[in-house]
């Protein structure tokens, strides 16, 4: 289509598309870890039919696959941490917290890599502190045990989903490929394993047993995991890094608006205030980031 040419717009839809997982998630009657399972599943396969198709390689050295089996690991995590936390707290806020792996990205970067921080990083880290405590309440005695546990595990996350990251950037040091796609298809898979395991130990069925739980599903695994995906790194080369830094901030916030419009979310407005803070404190937090290091969920 001609009007994917535009990387700019290519961003966007993607960012947009990858917005929507929280909302296939919400959405299925599986469990949380069969619908983690089926995305990575779904796009691993979409991924490799993809590199099929344009003639990529996997020629990977030792080092490299086991760098892409703990980024597998980290993403399993992420994904089993993430739904439970989309069920428990909604997908807006959720995905919110998901997000924060930006500021974790940043302590990795000042312990692993020794990069002196910027202060407006140092600034977004209580900021957003500051925006979840609007969002989620002063008093967390009083909230109910299961939004208590949302909040952790969307916390826990973004430290998993920092992991994923920084375990796929090394995996790329020595790539001369401009996309990782190899390397995204290749987790994929192996998360899909991990998680089916998973499933297996928990006791949990990977049936799908209606025709709208398959039509999600395939929408969260073509869509959002794969299509989404490759927009997103697609663009990533050709837009400047305030765009992508709006981009990675546009998929927690459609996250807030189709949470509101699909699931009813009620919204006060000190929660509102919140959610603007956290997600200005992301934004300020991602800014000084490569363009290639941008995630996206």
């Amino acid at each position: 289509m001609p009007v994917l040419n535009s990387p700019t717009l290519r961003l966007f839809i993607g960012a947009a598309l990858i917005s929507l997982s929280p909302v296939w998630v919400k959405l299925v009657s599986v469990s949380p870890t069969t619908s983690g399972f089926y995305r990575v599943l779904i796009g691993g396969i979409a991924l490799a039919v993809y590199l099929v198709f344009s003639g990529q390689r996997l020629q990977l050295s030792r080092r490299t696959w086991r760098i892409l089996l703990f980024a597998a690991v980290f993403f399993a995590l992420d994904l089993w941490f993430w739904h439970r936390s989309i069920n428990y707290v909604g997908p807006g806020l959720s995905t919110l917290l998901a997000n924060f792996q930006v500021f974790i990205m940043t302590a990795a970067g000042i312990v692993i890599f020794r990069q002196s921080p910027r202060p407006v990083q140092l600034f977004a880290i209580p900021m957003a502190v500051l925006g979840l405590a609007l969002i989620v309440g002063l008093d967390w005695g009083s909230l109910p045990s299961d939004y208590r546990l949302g909040v952790i595990f969307g916390l826990l996350t973004a430290a998993s989903y920092a992991g994923y990251l920084l375990c796929l950037r090394e995996s790329r040091r020595d790539s001369r490929h401009r996309l990782p796609t190899r390397e995204v298809a290749i987790i994929s898979l192996v998360t899909a394993a991990i998680l089916g395991l998973s499933s297996v130990v928990e006791g949990q069925s990977l049936a799908i047993t209606t025709l709208d739980d398959a039509a999600w599903l395939v929408a969260y695994g073509i869509l959002s995991h794969c299509l989404g995906w490759l927009f997103i790194a697609s663009s990533l080369p050709h837009v400047s890094t305030t765009e992508a830094g709006l981009a990675l901030l546009l998929q927690p916030t459609l996250s807030f608006v189709w949470d509101i419009v699909f699931f009813a979310r009620p919204m006060s407005a000190t929660e509102l205030i919140g959610a603007a803070i956290a997600l200005t404190a992301i934004y300020l937090g991602s800014r000084p980031a490569s363009k290639q290091s941008q995630g996206a969920r």
